[in-house]
């Protein structure tokens, strides 16, 4: 196991040679322009306004449905980082709301979409994953899968919910 120390000479030749920063760069610009994207193509939903922009293990942006927002529910469009690919996260206000819901989804034996094992420690109750290892030379597209897959989620918990 290498020390801390060693790991930050690694991150400083990795920040050296230029490539992570742009990246990173980029992909928080193309998150932002997601996010803008979706405020200004869905006024009637609720859009955060800031980004969380994580240590580099996820970052996200809420976009919420007033049929989720009555119910203290909140949808997320995630990044993560490790895997590569864009999700989009159900999770309560807080962690009672979350615990309701989670139990409800778990005990129904609903299987639409993954449900998560347990609340604790856990941001979501049930999460999808919207693009797989994305392609980025392509934004328009990425933004119509993302987009698509998102509000087809929404739907669908919308649907399980008015049951």
């Amino acid at each position: 196991m290498e020390t801390f120390h060693e790991y930050m000479n690694e991150y400083r030749k990795q920040i050296e040679k230029g490539a992570i920063n742009k990246a990173y760069k980029g992909l928080m610009e193309y998150i932002l322009d997601l996010r803008t994207c979706f405020k200004n193509k869905y006024p009637d939903y609720f859009v955060s306004g800031s980004i969380y922009y994580g240590y580099m293990d996820m970052t996200y942006f809420s976009f919420i449905p007033e049929s989720l927002k009555h119910r203290k529910l909140k949808t997320a469009i995630v990044f993560i980082h490790d895997t590569f690919r864009f999700e989009v996260w159900l999770a309560g206000y807080n962690k009672q709301v979350q615990s309701k819901y989670w139990k409800l989804f778990k005990e129904s034996g609903w299987n639409k979409y993954h449900i998560v094992s347990t609340t604790k420690s856990v941001d979501s109750i049930i999460e999808c994953i919207l693009v797989d290892n994305p392609n980025f030379s392509d934004l328009g597209a990425l933004t119509k899968q993302i987009e698509t897959a998102t509000l087809k989620f929404i739907e669908d918990v919308e649907s399980f919910l008015s049951t």
